[in-house]
């Protein structure tokens, strides 16, 4: 079981956690590849679309008789056969989103987890606890950190911490998320993830694979 340092924000070490195998032991990429694809697809706004016959501008009269001109036959100036005319099967508003399993999306996060470790991108700090809201000084203790670069701050889910979010929101390149908002796609888009105690304590409980259940033996 792998160990890693404790630090308070003026990058000095005051304890240590041990952090589970089964969490940040291996990194299957093709389950980060897969996450992240999802993850994008979501984030697209799918507002393309095209006009159709119904939609373009032009009157429905019927331009010349059907028979006897020697002409082809048109029933619309719409027809999308013509310039200006309706465009079909083209691109209409929808969504990219699709169903992702869960176990396999648990899977990607502790992926992202373990490359961030093994890259020594992972920094856990005791607590967030700032005296009051200084983007600048806050800016020193992430240099303290070694954290440079986009960084991601990951702060447990419930903890009201408003100097944080006032210290960190001005600083470009630095996102601060909840523990249990925490995706693969955040963990490999910043350079560094500054975990408090609590967040990784509560978010590697929350990742560690149960033990299956054994069915009674029948007598």
């Amino acid at each position: 079981m792998a160990k890693i340092d404790v630090l308070n924000l003026g990058g000095e070490k005051v304890g240590s956690l041990e952090l589970a195998d089964e969490v940040f032991g291996a990194v299957n990429e093709d389950l980060l590849w897969e996450a992240v694809k999802h993850y994008r697809a979501g984030q697209r706004a799918g507002t393309h679309a095209t006009k159709n016959k119904k939609l373009v501008s032009g009157a429905g009269k019927k331009l010349w008789k059907q028979k006897g001109t020697g002409r082809a036959r048109v029933g619309s100036i719409r027809s999308p056969l013509w310039r200006h005319g309706g465009t079909v099967h083209g691109p209409q508003p929808r969504s990219y989103d699709y169903s992702f399993p869960r176990k396999k999306l648990l899977g990607a996060l502790r992926s992202a987890l373990a490359a961030k470790l093994a890259d020594g991108k992972l920094v856990v700090v005791e607590n967030f606890e700032l005296a009051e809201a200084k983007t600048k000084q806050f800016r020193q203790a992430l240099d303290k950190l070694n954290a440079r670069g986009k960084t991601l701050l990951v702060e447990s889910a419930g903890a009201a911490n408003k100097n944080l979010h006032l210290s960190s929101r001005n600083i470009e390149g630095v996102e601060l998320v909840a523990g249990n908002q925490v995706h693969p796609y955040h963990l490999l888009r910043y350079d560094s993830a500054v975990f408090s105690r609590p967040a990784i304590e509560k978010l590697q409980d929350s990742l560690k694979v149960s033990a299956p259940k054994r069915k009674a033996e029948v007598a």
